[in-house]
C-alpha cells in the first residue's frame, strides 16, 4: 500500500499539538484495510517486518486510536503502552526520537524567565550599589552641602531692614525711658532727704571743650584695640562677624547713623548715666555695670569673647563719664565707636565680595 500522498500532510502536522480529525480517521481507515489484509496465521513480527515505513506508521496510529490514548503526539500525559499479541511492549513515548514540543516551549519560557530574572537582578543590584556607595562626585557635592549646612548654622541670618530698624528705635526709646525714670526718681528721692544718690548730679549731661580730645582719644584706643584682636583672636572675630552680619546687612548707609547713634546714647544713659551713680562713682562701680553691660552683650551670634570685649569697653566708658563727670563724653564715645566699627565692617565685607 503506497501512502505517499499522506507524507506532506502528516510531516505538516507533526510539529502541532494535535492532529486533526480527517486526518486521524483516514489514516485509521487505511490501517484498518492493512491489518484486514494481513494473515493471522503469521506471527505480528515477522509480519510487521514485512511493512514499510508508512505502513508501521498507519498501524501505529490504529493502535494508538484503538487504546483510546490521546489525539496528541508527543504530549501523552502518561506513557501509553501498547501489547501485541506476541506479547511484546510497544510504548508510545519510546517511539519518539526527540523531546516533545510542550516541553522545549516550556523548557525555552523557562530559560527566557530565568534570564529575564538573572538581568532584572543584575540591574537591582547595580542600582542598590550605586544607591549604597555614591560616585566621587556626588560625594564631593554631599560634603560640600554638608559643610555649607553647618557654616550656615554657625552664621545667624541677616534681619530684614524694617525688623532692624524697628527694633533699634524701640529698644533705644525703652532703654532711654527707662534711664530718664531712673534719674528722675533719684533725684526726687535724694531732695526728700532719702539715702539715694542723685544720678543726674552725680554724672550730668555738661560738656566741656577738653572733652571733644577725651572722646577722639577714646574712639581712637576702642577702634584700633578692635582692630588688632579681630586679626589675633579668631573667636572674637566670629562673634563680631555674627553681630554685624545679623544687624547691618540689610540696612542702607544712612541706616548706620540710626543703628550706631540710638544704641550708643540709650545705652550710656541707662548703664552710665542711671545704673553706676546708684551702685557708686567708683572703681567697684564702674567694674560692676561694665560687667553687666557685657554680659548683655551675649546671644544672637555673640559669644563669651564679645561679652569680655563689650565688658571692657564698658568699664572705659564709665571710667570716661566719671573722668569728664559728663554723660556726653561715653554716650558720644560709644555712638562713634559703633558708627566706625559698623563702616569698616561694610568696607571689608565689600572686598571679600569682589575677591
Amino acid at each position: 500500500m503506497k501512502l505517499a500522498r499522506h507524507r506532506p500532510l502528516i510531516s505538516s502536522f507533526l510539529g502541532r499539538k494535535t492532529i486533526p480529525l480527517f486526518i486521524w480517521k483516514q489514516s485509521f481507515y487505511e490501517s484498518k484495510q492493512l491489518l484486514e489484509k494481513t494473515d493471522p496465521n503469521f506471527g505480528w513480527v515477522s509480519q510487521l517486518c514485512n511493512l514499510g515505513a508508512e505502513e508501521l506508521l498507519l498501524l501505529f496510529i490504529y493502535f494508538v486510536q484503538v487504546a483510546g490514548s490521546s489525539t496528541k503526539l508527543y504530549d501523552a500525559p502518561t506513557v501509553q503502552t501498547l501489547k501485541f499479541y506476541t506479547g511484546v511492549k510497544f510504548d508510545v513515548r519510546a517511539s519518539s526520537s526527540r523531546k516533545s514540543l510542550k516541553k522545549l516551549r516550556r523548557e525555552s519560557r523557562q530559560g527566557k524567565d530565568i534570564n529575564r530574572r538573572s538581568v532584572s537582578e543584575t540591574e537591582e543590584e547595580e542600582e542598590a550599589a550605586q544607591l549604597s556607595y555614591p560616585r566621587f562626585e556626588e560625594t564631593q557635592v554631599d560634603t560640600s552641602t554638608s559643610k555649607n549646612s553647618i557654616d550656615d548654622d554657625d552664621v545667624v541670618a541677616a534681619a530684614p531692614r524694617d525688623k532692624v530698624l524697628q527694633a533699634c528705635t524701640v529698644t533705644s526709646g525703652l532703654m532711654a525711658a527707662l534711664a530718664l525714670i531712673i534719674r528722675t526718681a533719684s533725684h526726687v528721692a535724694s531732695t526728700q532727704g532719702l539715702p539715694v544718690p542723685d544720678c543726674s548730679t552725680d554724672i550730668p549731661f555738661g560738656f566741656e571743650t577738653w572733652h571733644l580730645g577725651l572722646i577722639g582719644g577714646i574712639v581712637v584706643l576702642i577702634s584700633s584695640s578692635r582692630f588688632l584682636l579681630l586679626k589675633a583672636w579668631p573667636d572674637f572675630a566670629d562673634s563680631s562677624e555674627a553681630a554685624n552680619r545679623q544687624i547691618l546687612t540689610s540696612i542702607e548707609p544712612l541706616d548706620y547713623l540710626v543703628v550706631a547713634i540710638l544704641p550708643g546714647i540709650s545705652e550710656e544713659m541707662l548703664f552710665r548715666g542711671a545704673l553706676m551713680p546708684l551702685v557708686g562713682t567708683n572703681w567697684t562701680g564702674i567694674v560692676a555695670v561694665g560687667l553687666i553691660f557685657g554680659l548683655l552683650h551675649l546671644g544672637s551670634g555673640r559669644k563669651y569673647s564679645f561679652a569680655v570685649w563689650a565688658s571692657i569697653v564698658g568699664i572705659v566708658y564709665g571710667y570716661a563719664a566719671v573722668l569728664s563727670s559728663s554723660l556726653v563724653v561715653p554716650m558720644a564715645s560709644h555712638a562713634l565707636n559703633n558708627l566706625v566699627g559698623g563702616l569698616l565692617w561694610r568696607h571689608t565685607s565689600k572686598l571679600k565680595s569682589v575677591e
